[in-house]
């Protein structure tokens, strides 16, 4: 399988993800499939089906997340040296020439994409745009709301 980049924070943040089902979920919703049980006749019994249901999705988000993590190339960018170059896990503060807004965002994996919180994936129209650019260059991204120019204000590697 392809490797899966990865932000250090990203990769502990699924792990967290993991055991909190493993330790947490798993054994509740194995209690309530035997509580359900108790009540009898399985083919009319609501909680019965609503707790298998809920079962089946704890057991395949388990696979999903111990498959990417089984394929997770982890970059920390805080242990390389910043040249100035935008590269994935970097924080970038970009200026949209036409608006003059001052935007900064982390470019993450696809599994940690939050655009709330200023994390856009690296497959992201922006992220590809800026990506082995340096400080200082001006970037034409085509947008879904169009081409956009903007300027690399600041590179970080945070």
């Amino acid at each position: 399988m392809n490797q899966i980049p990865m932000t250090v924070q990203g990769a502990q943040q699924l792990r967290d993800e993991l055991q909190e089902l493993k330790t947490v979920k798993r054994p509740a919703v194995i209690e309530a499939i035997a509580e359900a049980r108790e009540h009898g006749d399985l083919k009319e019994n609501a909680e019965y089906h609503a707790a298998r249901e809920q079962q089946g999705f704890i057991e395949g988000r388990i696979q999903d997340i111990e498959a990417k993590l089984s394929n997770a190339q982890i970059i920390d960018v805080t242990k390389m040296p910043n040249n100035g170059k935008v590269i994935f896990g970097s924080t970038v503060t970009i200026l949209n020439l036409d608006t003059e807004e001052e935007v900064t965002y982390r470019i993450v994996g696809d599994d940690e994409a939050d655009i709330k919180n200023n994390l856009i994936s690296v497959n992201s129209p922006i992220a590809r745009g800026l990506i082995g650019k340096e400080q200082d260059d001006v970037v034409r991204v085509k947008t879904p709301a169009g081409e956009v120019e903007f300027e690399i204000a600041e590179v970080q590697y945070l």
